[in-house]
C-alpha cells in the first residue's frame, strides 16, 4: 500500500457479526477497507483476519483510532495487532556458506517485494562476506567453532539488539539455536529447511532422498522453535523427482525450492500475512 493505512490482524473466539462489527467501526471512522481476508476453524471455534486500511480520510488520527479498537476487541475476547503503513521491518540475515537464499532476498528487497531493512548480514563462516560488501551491507563474522559457540550467540544477540532487529532469518545457517534464544526471539525467527518437512533428518538430505527413490522434493519455510525443526510452518515449495535425476540434479531442484519458498515465507510474515496459532500459522496470502 503507497499510501498511509494500517494493517490489522486479529483472533478470537468465534461469534455472530465479528465481520459485520470491523467493517462498521472501520467505516464510522471513514476508513477505507481495501482487503479483509478472513478464516473460522470449525475444530477450535477461532476466527481469524487480516485487515488493509486506507486511513488518508480518516476522522480522527490514526493513533486514535487504534486506541479506540480497543473497546471493540475486548469486547470479543481477542488479540490484535496494528502496523502502520507504508513502513520496512529491521532484518538481519544469518548464513554460513551456501549463498542462493541470500541473495535471493537481496534481490527482491532491492526490487521493492519485500518491504524490509536488511541491517546487517551475520555469518559463522566468511564465504559470503563479499556478497554483503556488493550490496553496501555489514557484514559480522562470528567465530562459533568449538567452546566458542555459546559466546558467538551470545554476541548475535547483542547485535540484533544494537541494530533493532524486529526479523532474524536463517538462510541456510548451518547452526542449532539454543532453546533460550528461540524463546526469546520467539514469532521473530524464519528458517529454510531443506526438505519437505516432516522428512530426511541429517546431513545430505537430497542424497538421502535419492536413495530413497523420493518422487517430490522440497524445502520448508517456518518459525524457529526450540523443538528442532518443529515450528509452525509458513510455506513449502516442492519439485518432481524424475527416474534419470542424480543427486546433483536434486541439489538443484531443492535450491529453487528453498529459494522461493522462503522468499514466501519472509514476505507473508513482513507483510502481517501470518497469525501463529499454536503449533502452526495461519497464512493470508497475496
Amino acid at each position: 500500500m503507497a499510501r498511509p493505512g494500517l494493517i490489522l490482524k486479529l483472533s478470537c473466539p468465534d461469534q455472530p457479526g465479528i465481520v459485520a462489527k470491523i467493517a462498521s467501526y472501520v467505516a464510522g471512522h471513514r476508513g477505507n477497507l481495501i482487503e479483509f481476508a478472513q478464516f473460522t476453524d470449525k475444530l477450535s471455534l477461532r476466527f481469524f483476519a487480516r485487515l488493509e486500511i486506507e486511513t488518508g480520510e480518516l476522522d480522527v488520527d490514526p493513533e486514535d483510532f487504534i486506541e479506540g479498537f480497543g473497546t471493540l476487541g475486548r469486547s470479543m475476547k481477542a488479540q490484535w495487532h496494528f502496523r502502520r503503513l507504508p513502513y520496512k521491518m529491521r532484518t538481519a540475515v544469518l548464513v554460513t556458506k551456501t549463498d542462493h537464499c541470500l541473495n535471493e532476498i537481496l534481490w527482491r528487497a532491492e526490487i521493492g517485494e519485500l518491504p524490509v531493512e536488511i541491517t546487517s548480514i551475520i555469518g559463522n563462516r566468511d564465504t559470503c562476506r563479499g556478497i554483503a560488501g556488493r550490496a553496501g551491507i555489514p557484514f559480522h563474522l562470528i567465530d562459533m567453532d568449538g567452546d566458542k559457540r555459546s559466546a558467538g550467540f551470545t554476541r548475535i544477540r547483542e547485535i540484533l539488539a544494537e541494530e533493532k532487529v524486529e526479523l532474524a532469518v536463517l538462510a541456510r545457517f548451518m547452526q542449532i539455536l539454543p532453546d533460550d534464544f528461540c524463546r526469546d526471539f520467539e514469532g521473530r525467527l524464519i528458517n529454510i529447511h531443506h526438505s519437505f518437512l516432516p522428512a530426511f533428518i541429517g546431513a545430505n538430505p537430497y542424497k538421502q532422498a535419492y536413495e530413497r527413490g523420493v518422487k517430490l522434493i522440497g524445502a520448508t519455510c517456518h518459525y524457529v522453535t526450540a523443538d528442532l525443526d518443529a515450528g509452525p510452518i509458513i510455506e513449502q515449495e516442492v519439485e518432481r523427482v524424475q527416474h534419470f535425476h542424480a543427486p546433483n540434479d536434486l541439489v538443484r531442484l531443492g535450491r529453487n525450492c528453498e529459494r522461493i519458498a522462503l522468499a514466501k515465507g519472509i514476505r507473508y510474515h513482513v507483510h502481517d500475512r501470518t497469525i501463529i496459532d499454536g503449533h502452526r500459522a495461519i497464512v493470508f496470502p497475496d
